[in-house]
């Protein structure tokens, strides 16, 4: 309840706020709409049916446009709609967490909303090739799947004991790698820096010389306690790619730096598709290998 947000002084009726949320319970945000309101700017909220929001925004300050649910969700499982058959709104004893799971439920709305009023290019058939991507990748990616062919596994395996350098080179691995770092630190509880290239070759090369180099100590030293010693952290960069602007890359000096430091790299990139599929498939694959670094409960020590 003490969260509270406030509209810039230049807001008002030319303007457009989207709200997007999983809650809808936030007192902040129903002020927020009733300030837009009275601004006369347009309000638009995706969040579940029947939350204070959709109740405040959806009577006369806006549209609101309900969170899409799973299909079990659709059932009074997960919090909607129809538990037991009926019409009244079901809550969960929880509340789930931020991470993979809602993201594409609040997108989604979202992206056929701005493809409507001519900010991005997203029609249905994009946005139905975008499904069948994450469809693919899910396949791709499952539990299922076998490590050796299974990307996000090994993503995983790899980023065992890491301190992930998440680089990224392209207009849709940038936020895909904002992603990456924040829901690492959300699910797992291990710390990620995320940076574009060229700007990250600069800006991380003292990690890769300094205590989390590759080569900062032996790992087979033959005097370390195994049981009292936990292994060091060792940086990983992790080299997120999608066509870079003008065909000009800087991937090969990446990865001369990371090597000449011994510091070892994993890199994903996309197969070809329009930049919205690009993303499902960076967004997808390491979100797997988040939920699968947090099932082996892999904070590094």
């Amino acid at each position: 309840g003490a969260l509270r947000w406030a509209l810039p002084g230049w807001a008002g009726p030319v303007d457009l706020l989207l709200i997007a949320t999983t809650d809808g319970s936030e007192p902040g945000l129903a002020l927020l709409a009733e300030q837009a309101y009275r601004r006369g700017c347009t309000v638009v909220a995706v969040a579940p049916r029947q939350s204070p929001l959709s109740e405040v925004v959806g009577g006369t300050h806006g549209l609101m446009v309900p969170m899409a649910t799973a299909p079990n969700g659709q059932y009074g499982q997960n919090g909607s709609y129809g538990q037991n058959g009926s019409d009244e709104w079901y809550e969960p004893e929880e509340t789930p967490v931020a991470g993979p799971g809602p993201l594409w439920a609040l997108l989604v709305p979202l992206l056929a909303l701005l493809d409507r009023v001519g900010l991005v290019t997203a029609p249905a058939e994009t946005l139905q090739l975008v499904a069948d991507r994450l469809d693919l990748t899910a396949e791709r990616c499952g539990p299922a799947i076998a490590t050796y062919s299974n990307p996000a596994k090994t993503l995983a395996a790899e980023l065992a004991d890491s301190l992930p350098l998440v680089w990224t080179e392209g207009p849709v691995a940038a936020p895909a790698g904002r992603r990456f770092a924040a829901v690492l630190a959300e699910l797992t509880g291990r710390p990620a820096l995320a940076a574009e290239l060229p700007e990250a070759l600069p800006a991380h090369s003292a990690l890769l010389a300094g205590h989390f180099a590759g080569g900062a100590a032996d790992p087979d030293d033959f005097f370390r306690d195994r049981v009292e010693e936990a292994q060091a952290w060792r940086a990983r960069v992790v080299l997120l790619r999608d066509r870079p602007a003008g065909g000009l890359t800087a991937a090969p000096a990446a990865r001369e730096l990371a090597l000449g430091h011994d510091t070892a790299i994993s890199e994903l990139e996309p197969e070809e598709g329009s930049e919205l599929e690009a993303l499902a498939e960076l967004v997808a694959v390491t979100d797997f290998a988040t939920v699968y670094l947090a099932l082996a409960g892999a904070a590094p020590a």
